[in-house]
């Protein structure tokens, strides 16, 4: 079983490695610039290998562009809530006065439906990256807060801890040298987890019209396929539609299979050959 975490865990490695890949090398692996004009609504054939839109753009060429802009939001939102969350949930956890508030502000979050609000507040603002960026940051941090804080309440309480603040160990260097790399592989899945998340709500949003339109994410190039009316009455869906469908759901399957691999480094019990052996 554990063998079969470490190929999935590979897979998902590859896949993601794949879609970076195509992220960074946009401008050199797509034929064309995105907003390029051509014949409108050609089908695939050598000259466009996915066909064109119904304002002649090349549907390939969006989809690598949109690699490049769906991967850049959630790597930037998960990485900047990650920081956020890890470090309001090191102090919760280990600064019982500090940790009550912090923790009365993160409920007050998590009490709120997180999406119809950023659907709301998405429809309220200017069409862009950043906007989206600023918005997905808004909640992103609040359940790692919660995680990691648990986490950190547990840590405090282990023997070592004790004897390092015996010897005169500062609560900085505790936190830093003792209690924040017990909580790193913690981290990790939740960056895994919030960009699975950003992924799909960003996907959404820009299905329902509210994300950039300048910038074709694989969400905005669903939104202009589905706007166009004989994507019902063709097999226009077959190039235009399931392209940048399939590369979101390949997307998460990429980050789901990386983060059930890394189960074995968070819960001991897997490592056991027993637990591999299902006893």
């Amino acid at each position: 079983m554990i063998e079969g975490r470490k190929i999935l865990g590979s897979v998902g490695l590859g896949i993601l490695a794949v879609f970076v890949i195509v992220a960074v090398l946009a401008p050199y692996i797509a034929p064309y610039n995105p907003h390029q004009m051509s014949r409108p609504m050609e089908h695939p054939s050598s000259r466009h290998l996915l066909g064109t839109n119904d304002i002649g753009n090349d549907i390939l060429s969006e989809i690598i562009y949109g690699t490049r802009v769906s991967l850049f939001i959630a790597f930037v939102v998960s990485a900047i809530s990650m920081l956020v969350g890890t470090s309001l949930g090191l102090i919760a956890g280990y600064f019982d006065k500090l940790g009550f508030v912090i923790m009365r502000v993160v409920d007050i979050f998590l009490t709120i439906p997180r999406l119809p609000l950023i659907i709301v507040i998405a429809a309220s603002m200017r069409p862009s990256i950043w906007n989206l960026i600023a918005i997905f940051l808004i909640f992103g941090w609040t359940m790692t807060a919660r995680i990691i804080r648990s986490e950190v309440l547990t840590l405090r309480s282990r023997y070592y801890i004790d004897a390092t603040k015996m010897i005169g160990g500062s609560d900085c260097y505790i936190l830093w040298r003792h209690i924040l790399p017990n909580v790193i592989p913690l981290v990790v899945v939740q960056f895994i987890m919030e960009a699975i998340h950003v992924i799909f709500t960003e996907a959404g949003l820009s299905f329902l019209g509210l994300g950039d339109p300048v910038a074709r994410s694989w969400g905005m190039v669903l939104h202009y396929a589905f706007e166009c009316p004989i994507i019902y009455v063709s097999d226009v869906w077959m190039w235009w539609m399931l392209p940048p469908g399939l590369c979101i759901v390949l997307t998460v399957l990429g980050l789901t299979f990386v983060g059930y691999a890394l189960e074995e480094t968070l819960d001991p019990k897997l490592k056991s050959p027993a637990y591999g052996r299902g006893l």
